[in-house]
């Protein structure tokens, strides 16, 4: 006992070898050093200045993308309707993560809910108001095919060597306002402008001088006339728009003046070489090309992650998204909805496109027939007469004992269980007949 007692007290008494040297100056393990900031595209995301209003907006185009995504299931269907059952099945193929019945409560104006005549079980079409807008916005993009045909070419003639990927022209055909079917429908029509080669390239057959003009030489145009600028300071200017609350640094407006008098290689200028010259140069360039790209588009917005398909072609060899959020006056990338959407800041004023086209004008209605909500209709008595009507039905079916083949017999039961409040245990309560 005495000798475990005396090592118990040599232990605490004298330390450790480690315990000695653990602040020395030499000790990596234990001293702390000073580690630089990562400056990368990650980090200047999360350090934006936030634009609310360009996210509201992507908030309220998610909304849109899932009512079409749910018509878009209905109107293959035989009759362009389907049960509820059914589609709360099917809600996740259109991008829903919430109950199918509140997702069609809370827009009566694009969904109808009714009770099949035949088969007695909760059914959902789309309204009229949502089909004539979905047709009308056909007939326009049939209507403006020229202008489309127009942003295409200009498209081709921003490339490098006047070919696209079909499929990468597919993925932002909406973005340009051509229908689906465009490879078959629209390019087929214009031989002397277009010609697909192997394997899927549309190649750019004549160039056209009159559309070689980037459309910020408007601006700077407009900027030399009106505000009585010199031309050294218009000739490479771009409009520069920073987001509410933005925190200019100092030195910033020294730099952005230097930065808008440099010279640079124009989007439709052609040179063998992209990378003479500084690396400045360069990035300007890169600049001008996202610009143009935006600005031929309808809504004057992109998926980020659509760039990609197109970065080799329009020699944009650099981190696009890093590149992006270098210039916060000119571009926006918004991380709502689902996905990261750029914006062409100058376009948009209050959340709407400045200078609206046809095709803008009725995606703006359809968006505005889903921000009416429930708003300016008698929902309420509409639901009550078809649970009224439901009810009766129900209850005859149980007086009633008919031999059709088609009647679909219920219990009591399930009549109780079926409020048309709850449409998301209407599934589970009744049977799904569907005729093909």
């Amino acid at each position: 006992m005495r000798m475990l007692r005396g090592i118990v007290l040599q232990t605490l008494s004298s330390p450790s070898l480690s315990e000695i040297y653990s602040f020395g100056p030499f000790n990596y393990n234990i001293q702390k050093r000073w580690k630089k900031p990562v400056d990368s595209a990650q980090t200047r995301l999360e350090s934006r200045t936030i634009d609310f209003t360009l996210d509201k907006l992507m908030n309220h185009l998610k909304k849109l993308r899932q009512a079409l995504g749910v018509h878009e299931l209905m109107s293959k269907r035989r009759g362009h309707y389907t049960s509820v059952q059914l589609l709360s099945k099917w809600r996740h193929m259109s991008g829903l993560n919430t109950s199918i019945g509140s997702f069609l409560r809370k827009y009566p104006h694009i969904f109808e809910v009714y009770v099949h005549p035949v088969k007695r079980n909760l059914c959902c079409k789309t309204t009229q108001k949502m089909v004539d807008l979905i047709t009308q916005e056909s007939v326009v993009i049939k209507e403006t095919e020229q202008d489309a045909v127009r942003r295409l070419k200009k498209l081709l003639m921003l490339s490098t060597n006047g070919t696209l990927h079909i499929h990468a022209l597919w993925l932002i055909r909406e973005e340009l306002g051509l229908p689906d079917d465009f490879r078959n429908s629209v390019i087929p029509n214009y031989p002397d402008d277009f010609r697909v080669e192997e394997p899927d390239t549309l190649v750019l057959i004549s160039w056209d001088s009159s559309l070689a003009e980037a459309s910020i030489e408007r601006w700077r145009e407009n900027e030399y006339r009106e505000k009585w600028l010199s031309e050294h300071e218009t000739k490479f200017a771009f409009p520069i728009q920073f987001p509410t609350g933005y925190k200019i640094e100092k030195g910033m407006r020294e730099k952005l003046k230097n930065w808008q008098m440099l010279p640079y290689l124009k989007p439709y200028e052609k040179k063998d070489d992209l990378r003479v010259g500084s690396a400045t140069r360069f990035e300007k360039r890169v600049v001008s090309i996202l610009h143009e790209f935006l600005s031929l588009l309808v809504e004057k917005r992109l998926a980020v992650e659509r760039l990609a398909h197109f970065r080799r072609d329009l020699s944009m060899e650099v981190n696009v998204r890093e590149l992006i959020l270098k210039h916060p006056g000119i571009f926006y990338i918004s991380t709502k909805g689902n996905a990261q959407t750029m914006f062409l800041r100058e376009a948009y004023c209050k959340g709407s496109l400045v200078d609206p086209n046809p095709i803008y004008v009725v995606r703006k209605k359809m968006l505005d027939l889903v921000l009416m909500g429930s708003r300016n209709t008698g929902q309420v008595q509409q639901m009550e007469q078809i649970e009224e009507r439901h009810n009766l039905l129900s209850n005859d079916s149980l007086i009633n004992d008919c031999n059709d083949d088609w009647f679909l017999p219920t219990t009591k039961d399930t009549v109780e269980g079926q409020i048309i409040d709850n449409l998301d245990s209407i599934g589970e309560h009744y049977t799904e007949v569907e005729q093909e």
